[in-house]
């Protein structure tokens, strides 16, 4: 079932004489200002933006009509972030304009929509030269002003699960490591000898001296590349490119497909895309991100973190444990907490979350959970009897099994557990075990 976004804005998105007008919708205010200024690498950035957009109208698992989700921009200091994911939730697309990409001042910090419309499409394409283009993301005073001017409006079909996607990527790629770095000529080689958008296969992409080889099958350091026709929106930044980062979980002989992340960085801005384990999966189904919502003590701690977060382009957790007086994994089990609802990302280049509140409902990210509403109804239900490291959990005419292992993970006896192997999240009676027990990860 699907929600309707309302995109309100005061004017289409252009490029005009002057420069680019990014038009924003709602979030620290109706149509916040968060940018003017200098874009010192106009063809790169017009690339980047681009390709973001060109995620946000795609889906690449069983392509159908384009979907129309409208990018979103976060403005901190020091940096600007532009973020979407596609129609099918299983790539997500960053692009990071770092200090050295801008010539101008961060003026507003928040988080909000911001209008691609097709006619700016075809004009961000035509960018060229390397004169900085100046950039207005929000509305210009005059705008602003105008009390009698037409509002643009757009309803969108929202995805739920697009909106849970946003929190399963924060949580997946905290446990990311960087596996792989390469000169941008390899890097352009190695990405054009790629299958095409047709193929469905998951590869493995293994270091091999200034570039990286594909096998079919996982080794320690390799990287989980599925569906590589995915990584076709990096394209447009080939020729501005400087490098190619790889990040991935640890991996070893036999392992399943896992998430990863492609980074290629110009030196004044970064475009990363984010791949789910197999072509099929949307992030919103991963499940990474229940353990985190299932206790009470974390979300208690959210709630301290939450207060203390500000608009630094990274968050820093020994300072947040400082203020807090809070354990550092207690801190890292609140930010998870938070990502769920959309407040904070993590940024695998920095090694580091960062801060942001998504201009919707995101708390809709628990609620519609079907396994976490599950779960609470078991436990309301007293189906839970606990056996210390054991459980029985009672669904239906059924008792189910439930063991928690010395990792923290789960097992259970249920058809959903021997299906998935943990590689999906854990099923709902393992989470109202969790429930039960408090755990936080």
């Amino acid at each position: 079932m699907n929600a309707v976004q309302t995109y309100r804005y005061l004017q289409p998105s252009a490029l005009r004489t002057a420069g680019l007008d990014l038009q924003t919708s709602g979030g620290p205010a109706a149509n916040p200002r968060f940018f003017s200024g200098f874009l010192t690498t106009p063809a790169a950035a017009a690339a980047g933006l681009l390709a973001v957009a060109e995620v946000a109208r795609t889906r690449y698992h069983q392509p159908v009509s384009p979907a129309s989700l409208d990018p979103v921009v976060t403005g901190s200091r020091e940096r600007l972030r532009f973020e979407s994911f596609s129609g099918c939730c299983g790539v997500y697309a960053r692009m990071d304009v770092v200090p050295a990409g801008f010539d101008g001042e961060v003026v507003g910090h928040g988080t909000t929509n911001v209008d691609v419309n097709p006619p700016l499409r075809e004009a961000l394409a035509r960018v060229g030269g390397i004169e900085p283009l100046h950039v207005v993301v929000g509305p210009d005073d005059l705008t602003v002003s105008t009390m009698d001017g037409a509002v643009v409006e757009r309803k969108v079909p929202l995805p739920r699960r697009w909106l849970r996607g946003f929190a399963e990527v924060q949580v997946l790629s905290a446990g990311f490591e960087p596996r792989a770095e390469i000169p941008a000529a390899e890097a352009v080689a190695f990405l054009r000898r790629l299958p095409g958008a047709r193929d469905r296969s998951v590869l493995w992409a293994v270091p091999a001296g200034r570039t990286l080889r594909l096998t079919s099958r996982p080794v320690p350091g390799a990287v989980c590349l599925a569906g590589a026709g995915r990584l076709a929106a990096l394209r447009g930044l080939f020729r501005h490119a400087r490098s190619l980062r790889v990040y991935g979980p640890a991996v070893r002989a036999g392992s399943p497909a896992v998430p990863s992340t492609w980074e290629l960085d110009t030196g004044a801005l970064r475009l990363s895309l984010t791949l789910s384990p197999e072509p099929y999966r949307g992030f919103s189904g991963e499940g990474a991100a229940l353990l985190a919502l299932a206790g009470d003590e974390v979300i208690d701690d959210a709630e301290q973190v939450g207060g203390l977060l500000a608009w630094d382009p990274t968050v820093d957790v020994a300072a947040l444990a400082d203020a807090t007086g809070l354990p550092d994994d207690r801190v890292r089990a609140a930010l998870a907490q938070l990502g769920t609802a959309g407040r904070v990302g993590f940024d695998v280049a920095e090694g580091a979350y960062f801060h942001r509140a998504m201009p919707y409902d995101a708390g809709r990210a628990e609620r519609d959970n079907p396994r976490l509403v599950g779960a609470r109804t078991l436990v309301e239900q007293g189906a839970v009897r606990r056996d210390g490291e054991h459980a029985t959990v009672r669904s239906g005419d059924e008792d189910y099994r439930v063991r928690r292992l010395p990792d923290g993970s789960f097992t259970c006896t249920c058809r959903w557990w021997a299906k998935h192997r943990g590689q999906r999240g854990p099923c709902r009676h393992a989470l109202a075990v969790a429930i039960m027990a408090e755990v936080t990860v």
